[in-house]
């Protein structure tokens, strides 16, 4: 069993992580400031994973059966060396609190707000990674696994998309995103026994099938699907579409979408091929290998789930492209790793949590 931080872990795609790898036997340490998160989700992950609650001073803990603690939680910020460090060195009584690996979720995220805040995502992306990274090597870790996004390929030439295309990203998200790669690449080159794996992903979707964890934004959502689900639940009037007029069959983007747990699958396969190899430098899509248009994914809602979702057209907006569709080979071939999820698994798992959950996380806890 290895203890595993999780920076950003309460959030979408960390706390369906945390789900996966505390199922695959790992105990799991997370941090996160909450800024765009909810400790809900984890105390959700917990009892997922029949963990009991358990006794700390400074954190949360949630134990097994056998008293080990599994799951632990620090309030933290991946920019403040002493949150850090307590993560580093966090344990239950009695415990080994050695960080084996780091899955680095941590992060700024809506390519419209980077637009108009580049300074924040500047600061939060790329100055915390570096943090991150003394931290690690302050404590003698030197396995991760980076959450890197599609972004940084901006406008691509060819479809599907290989990992050799141009970085280019068309965002100062994007942009944060290619510098904290590089940033890995040099730290690699700089000293020996570094092994990082950049997982550039598509549009993470959907929910845990149990409808008790999910994606949850503060304030309007920046991304398609939790606005299709608060859209059908009455919660808000309409989805706006950015762009009628897009080079796509029906004029509207499209899109990669990838089903929630098989991205999280997918970092608990590059966690395992980083911990079972010598020094590298892994760089992977991860993605279905299908596009499927705005348009298409309300459609298949509405098909799916027998609900209407009403929706209206806006103009394009900066930083957006066409289309954006995986080549996910190189991660079949070296992760063993692909989509197993469907459309239909998405959009059922998805209208499960809103209807659960009509308010996400708040008011709980």
């Amino acid at each position: 069993m290895a203890t595993v931080l999780i920076t950003g872990g309460a959030g979408f795609i960390g706390s369906h992580t945390c789900l996966v790898l505390i199922g695959a036997g790992h105990r799991v340490v997370v941090v996160d400031n909450l800024q765009n998160s909810s400790v809900e989700a984890l105390h959700r992950v917990a009892e997922l994973c029949n963990l009991s609650p358990g006794q700390a001073s400074g954190h949360q803990v949630w134990t097994s059966a056998t008293g080990e603690s599994q799951l632990i939680f620090i309030n933290g910020d991946i920019r403040s060396s002493e949150d850090l460090d307590q993560a580093f060195r966090c344990g239950g009584p009695g415990e080994s609190s050695e960080v084996t690996a780091v899955l680095h979720f941590a992060g700024l995220k809506a390519v419209g707000d980077s637009i108009h805040q580049p300074l924040s995502y500047w600061h939060v992306n790329v100055e915390g990674t570096r943090c991150l990274l003394e931290a690690m090597r302050r404590h003698a870790c030197r396995t991760i696994v980076f959450s890197s996004t599609a972004a940084l390929y901006g406008f691509p030439k060819a479809l599907p998309i290989p990992e050799s295309s141009c970085i280019q990203p068309a965002n100062p998200y994007g942009q944060t995103k290619a510098a904290v790669e590089q940033l890995l690449a040099d730290v690699a080159q700089s000293e020996p026994r570094w092994r990082i794996a950049r997982l550039r992903y598509f549009n993470p979707v959907g929910a845990h099938p149990s409808g008790c964890i999910g994606e949850d934004p503060n304030g309007v959502p920046s991304n398609l699907f939790p606005l299709i689900t608060q859209v059908a639940m009455g919660i808000r009037p309409h989805v706006q579409i950015f762009g009628s007029d897009w080079p796509t069959p029906d004029g509207t983007g499209i899109r990669d979408f990838i089903h929630v747990m098989d991205l999280a699958e997918g970092h608990r396969q590059a966690l395992d091929v980083l911990l079972a190899s010598d020094e590298q430098i892994l760089t992977l899509n991860l993605g279905s290998g299908h596009g499927h248009s705005v348009l298409e994914m309300i459609q298949a809602f509405e098909r799916i789930n027998g609900c209407p979702v009403a929706y209206e057209f806006a103009p394009r907006r900066p930083g957006d492209v066409a289309e954006s569709v995986a080549d996910s080979s190189a991660a079949k071939q070296l992760l063993g790793w692909s989509t197993r999820r469907s459309l239909e698994d998405i959009c059922r798992d998805g209208w499960a949590w809103r209807q659960r959950n009509r308010n996400g996380y708040r008011n709980r806890r």
